[in-house]
């Protein structure tokens, strides 16, 4: 289907930023792992700071690259990854242009190409739950510039099989279109980064979900150097620089990356365990899809009642941040994110629980919303 236009559908920020906030004491919505604090990361004192670089600090550039294996020339540092992808539709993209989405998402992938004049074609999932890769190759043509992959995928935790990979870039390659590769989850890189399977492909990512830093806002895209270039120089018309000072805690996360993805992989084994626990006691309720490599799972609903408004009787009635389908283009389903620390998760579940052993209200229009 062809994505909405620009505003369309209920927006993630409206959500979180206007609907939720203040109103919630223990965040299952957000999908990074538990945050870090300042008192987690050296302190410089003696750090000058002037505007440093356009494209990133060397260090850490040098850092990011060493992690797919590719050379500083490849990699450009930005204000989180969703500037990184901002930037690249900027660069990438021109009016009449196609652009082709897989569903549910994130709902920049459509709209910022939507705002710049070009067509994005959503793709949703076969009846076995499998993103329609058949009908994207069908889809990719001529005036196709990118194809965007978000794998594992947020928000239903689903990675990508090296079947989907290679059929998506053989017909990526006959038409000359570029895979962006939101590849945020990936933990075990260059290993399970698709960015070796295709030259012609960026891969996107950022120390917010895996490191649990979304505050630090720096992230970075890595493919070929001429891509990454014209995409920082359009970066002079945007922020013109990232902070030296965040670039430079970045860097101390990323020299100690081993620690930061040992508790990654500790949250995110006992948490999944004690959601699979939940969920089946919930079976009345929900359906678990088991993620594949994300911190948070899909919940799909049963019964008559929206997930937009079931989040909403969950963040009034139990104090607890969920995010619903519809943020994502989607309906009848809920991202719960499960890495977080075991007495804080166990509160939260205990909660939501209590709320749906109450019984489910019958569907009703939405009311407006203020």
């Amino acid at each position: 289907m062809t994505a909405p236009g620009p505003g369309a559908g209920y927006p993630m920020r409206r959500w979180v930023f206007q609907d939720a906030r203040g109103r919630y004491d223990i965040d299952l919505g957000d999908s990074n792992v538990d945050c870090g604090t300042v008192a987690d990361l050296p302190f410089p004192a003696d750090l000058v700071l002037d505007y440093g670089t356009d494209r990133g600090s060397d260090r850490l550039r040098e850092l990011v690259a060493g992690l797919y294996s590719r050379t500083p020339d490849e990699v450009g540092i930005t204000h989180g990854a969703q500037e990184a992808l901002y930037l690249l539709y900027s660069v990438l993209l021109r009016p009449g242009d196609h652009v082709v989405v897989f569903a549910p998402g994130w709902q920049q992938a459509w709209e910022a190409p939507a705002r710049m004049g070009s067509r994005a074609d959503l793709i949703g999932t076969t009846p076995e739950g499998r993103p329609d890769v058949a009908l994207a190759a069908r889809l990719i043509g001529p005036s196709t510039k990118a194809v965007v992959l978000n794998s594992p995928c947020n928000p239903t935790g689903i990675r990508f099989t090296d079947y989907e990979v290679d059929f998506l870039v053989r017909a990526a390659r006959r038409h000359g279109c570029y895979l962006l590769l939101d590849e945020e989850y990936v933990a075990d890189l260059p290993a399970d980064s698709l960015l070796r399977r295709y030259e012609r492909a960026v891969s996107v990512s950022s120390i917010s979900k895996v490191y649990g830093f979304p505050g630090l806002r720096t992230g970075w895209m890595c493919g070929p150097a001429d891509v990454v270039r014209a995409a920082m120089d359009h970066k002079h018309y945007t922020t013109i620089s990232n902070s030296v000072l965040t670039e430079w805690l970045a860097a101390q996360v990323l020299e100690r990356r081993d620690h930061y993805l040992d508790r990654y992989r500790r949250l995110t084994s006992v948490g999944g365990q004690m959601l699979s626990d939940w969920a089946a006691r919930h079976a009345d309720a929900v359906a678990l899809r088991t993620p594949h490599g994300t911190p948070f799972a899909w919940l799909a609903l049963s019964g008559a009642e929206s997930s937009l408004s079931l989040c909403r009787r969950v963040l009034d009635q139990t104090r607890v941040l969920l995010m619903p389908a519809e943020v994502f283009g989607a309906e009848r389903g809920l991202r719960i994110t499960f890495a977080r620390e075991e007495d804080v998760l166990k509160e939260g579940l205990a909660r939501i629980g209590t709320l749906l052993d109450s019984g489910h209200p019958r569907a009703e229009p939405e009311p407006p919303h203020a």
